[in-house]
């Protein structure tokens, strides 16, 4: 099958297109023919030797897949070959074909397309996860989003607004992504660059109150800022450390205000936990999307020949929503 090598880690120069060995599905799986998958961060991270595959899984890059399924694992229920499917993968999306946990697959709505599935699992789901089940975020509740215009940030941002439409959220974002921030839900923008202590920013929006919960990928150059801008019981979820891991923290704030720090990563977890996220997320969300109460915000559909200009357009940071790879 077609898919995307690396002979070496390091810059957008090492990615090639060539011949890999088509998987198989083993017990529990399925195979499903990919007709597209997106670019995350993380992908650029594991291209430069920083980010291994979990044990097992495949080297090949890629995290989430849209297409057909192939053929089916043994013991595999529920699910028919030719289904139209989206689903997490450990690696191995940027592939013609890729193996997938029956228990991680959601159907692909008839409204939407394999471009705009292929944008899903990862983002929305990581969004989902670490806003609604770990962050426990609310209707009427009020959200710092960091990230204005990333994949994440933007997933987080339509999830919010549909599930919680009477939330307040405050987006940090660069000046060439506010406007755009706005109009796709942000009550709120701060201009980090301008601001990168937002402390009083957000005591001024929020009357002193605070915020409730607090979704950050930035890590040690924010930690202050973000717990002085949490409220009392406010959860902080860290899902990236790109600033840095270490970090001074005011212990005596946190425990007067009760608040909590909790680290998070989706892709290293078992099997089992990520079908039961899978399960809920498709109870909750997917109906958003069938209904396009939630559409996904595509910057740009590249080719599979195309990798090394996809990758090159996240590292430059000028996307607002999803890269998206056309495989099939």
């Amino acid at each position: 099958m077609k898919a995307v090598l690396m002979d070496a880690f390091g810059g957008v120069d090492v990615l090639k297109v060539g011949e890999a060995e088509k998987p198989s599905p083993a017990e529990g799986q399925v195979l499903v023919k990919v007709f597209a998958t997106s670019i995350n961060r993380p992908d650029l991270v594991q291209r430069e030797g920083k980010y291994p595959p979990p044990a097992g899984d495949s080297t090949i890059l890629g995290l989430e897949v849209a297409g057909v399924i192939e053929a089916l694992g043994a013991g595999v229920t529920g699910w028919q070959v030719g289904d139209r499917v989206m689903t997490l993968v450990g690696g191995g999306g940027y592939a013609e074909f890729a193996v997938a946990y029956a228990s991680h697959l959601m159907r692909i709505p008839e409204s939407m397309s394999f471009e705009e599935a292929a944008c899903v699992c990862e983002s929305y789901i990581t969004a989902f996860l670490n806003v609604f089940m770990i962050g426990e975020f609310k209707d009427s509740q009020t959200a710092i989003l960091h990230g204005g215009g990333g994949g994440v940030n933007t997933a987080a941002i339509q999830l919010c607004k549909a599930l919680a439409p009477s939330c307040k959220l405050i987006v940090t974002a660069s000046p060439a992504k506010m406007e755009r921030v706005k109009e796709i839900g942000a009550d709120f923008v701060i201009n980090f660059q301008d601001t990168p202590d937002f402390t009083e920013v957000v005591k001024e929006y929020t009357s002193k109150k605070g915020v409730d919960m607090i979704l950050d990928h930035v890590g040690a150059k924010y930690l202050a800022p973000n717990m002085n801008s949490l409220g009392y019981k406010g959860k902080l979820v860290i899902i990236g450390v790109i600033s840095g891991i270490k970090a001074e923290l005011n212990l005596a704030l946190m425990m007067v205000k009760r608040q909590q720090i909790i680290g998070s990563v989706l892709r290293s977890r078992p099997v089992v936990e990520k079908g039961e996220i899978v399960a809920e997320f498709t109870r909750r969300a997917l109906p958003k999307f069938a209904d396009r109460s939630i559409v996904p915000i595509i910057e740009k559909i590249f080719t599979i020949d195309q990798v090394a200009d996809a990758h090159r357009m996240m590292e430059e940071d000028k996307h607002f929503g999803k890269i998206v790879l056309r495989i099939q």
